[in-house]
Protein backbone atom coordinates (compact mmCIF):
# COMPACT_ATOMS: atom_id res chain seq x y z
CA UNK A 1 0.00 0.00 0.00
CA UNK A 2 2.04 3.07 -1.45
CA UNK A 3 1.82 6.40 1.18
CA UNK A 4 2.15 10.10 0.37
CA UNK A 5 4.28 11.30 3.17
CA UNK A 6 4.03 15.09 3.63
CA UNK A 7 6.89 16.85 5.01
CA UNK A 8 7.07 20.44 6.02
CA UNK A 9 9.48 21.30 8.57
CA UNK A 10 13.43 22.63 7.74
CA UNK A 11 15.43 19.51 7.32
CA UNK A 12 18.17 20.86 9.37
CA UNK A 13 16.18 21.51 12.48
CA UNK A 14 15.05 18.09 13.78
CA UNK A 15 15.56 14.59 12.89
CA UNK A 16 11.91 14.17 11.03
CA UNK A 17 13.88 14.71 7.61
CA UNK A 18 15.88 11.79 8.20
CA UNK A 19 13.06 9.36 9.99
CA UNK A 20 10.97 9.67 6.93
CA UNK A 21 13.65 8.95 4.50
CA UNK A 22 14.31 5.87 6.55
CA UNK A 23 10.56 4.53 6.20
CA UNK A 24 9.69 4.67 2.57
CA UNK A 25 8.49 2.43 0.65
CA UNK A 26 9.84 1.36 -2.85
CA UNK A 27 6.21 2.72 -4.23
CA UNK A 28 5.78 6.02 -1.41
CA UNK A 29 6.21 9.17 -2.46
CA UNK A 30 7.36 12.71 -0.57
CA UNK A 31 6.37 16.05 -1.34
CA UNK A 32 8.15 18.42 0.40
CA UNK A 33 6.30 21.69 1.21
CA UNK A 34 7.04 25.05 3.46
CA UNK A 35 11.05 24.52 4.75
CA UNK A 36 10.94 21.53 3.80
CA UNK A 37 12.05 22.68 0.48
CA UNK A 38 15.13 24.02 1.81
CA UNK A 39 16.73 19.58 1.35
CA UNK A 40 16.67 20.44 -2.64
CA UNK A 41 19.16 23.10 -1.79
CA UNK A 42 22.43 22.61 -3.95
CA UNK A 43 25.73 20.68 -1.68
CA UNK A 44 23.74 19.58 1.22
CA UNK A 45 23.59 16.07 2.49
CA UNK A 46 19.71 16.61 2.28
CA UNK A 47 19.95 17.37 -1.36
CA UNK A 48 22.21 14.13 -1.58
CA UNK A 49 20.05 11.78 0.53
CA UNK A 50 17.37 12.41 -2.08
CA UNK A 51 19.12 11.65 -5.09
CA UNK A 52 20.07 8.03 -3.24
CA UNK A 53 16.52 7.47 -3.44
CA UNK A 54 15.20 4.43 -5.11
CA UNK A 55 13.71 5.71 -8.36
CA UNK A 56 10.37 4.14 -7.34
CA UNK A 57 10.05 6.51 -4.65
CA UNK A 58 8.89 9.48 -6.19
CA UNK A 59 9.38 12.98 -5.02
CA UNK A 60 7.65 16.10 -5.20
CA UNK A 61 7.86 19.90 -4.05
CA UNK A 62 5.48 22.52 -4.00
CA UNK A 63 6.25 25.49 -6.17
CA UNK A 64 4.75 28.02 -4.27
CA UNK A 65 7.23 27.09 -1.66
CA UNK A 66 9.95 26.98 -3.96
CA UNK A 67 9.59 30.40 -5.00
CA UNK A 68 9.06 31.88 -1.81
CA UNK A 69 12.25 30.41 -1.14
CA UNK A 70 14.31 31.26 -3.92
CA UNK A 71 14.31 27.61 -5.04
CA UNK A 72 15.11 25.56 -8.09
CA UNK A 73 13.69 22.15 -8.28
CA UNK A 74 16.19 19.42 -8.82
CA UNK A 75 16.32 17.12 -11.45
CA UNK A 76 15.08 14.14 -9.10
CA UNK A 77 12.21 16.34 -7.81
CA UNK A 78 8.71 17.63 -9.89
CA UNK A 79 7.50 21.13 -8.62
CA UNK A 80 3.57 20.64 -7.86
CA UNK A 81 0.79 23.32 -7.35
CA UNK A 82 -2.15 23.01 -5.10
CA UNK A 83 -4.65 21.63 -7.24
CA UNK A 84 -1.57 18.56 -8.11
CA UNK A 85 -1.02 18.23 -4.37
CA UNK A 86 -4.75 17.55 -3.93
CA UNK A 87 -4.84 14.84 -6.70
CA UNK A 88 -1.16 12.95 -5.25
CA UNK A 89 -3.50 12.95 -1.98
CA UNK A 90 -6.19 11.23 -3.97
CA UNK A 91 -3.67 9.11 -5.81
CA UNK A 92 -1.94 7.25 -2.90
CA UNK A 93 -3.74 4.84 -0.69
CA UNK A 94 -2.54 6.56 2.74
CA UNK A 95 -1.00 10.50 3.74
CA UNK A 96 1.38 10.40 6.30
CA UNK A 97 1.91 14.01 7.30
CA UNK A 98 4.96 14.69 9.08
CA UNK A 99 3.83 16.93 11.86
Amino acid sequence: MATLHLLSHSPFSDGRFASCLRLLGPQDGLLLSGDAVYALQPGTVQLQALQLMPAGIALFALDEDLQARHLQVSDRAQAVDYPAFVELCASYAKVNSWL
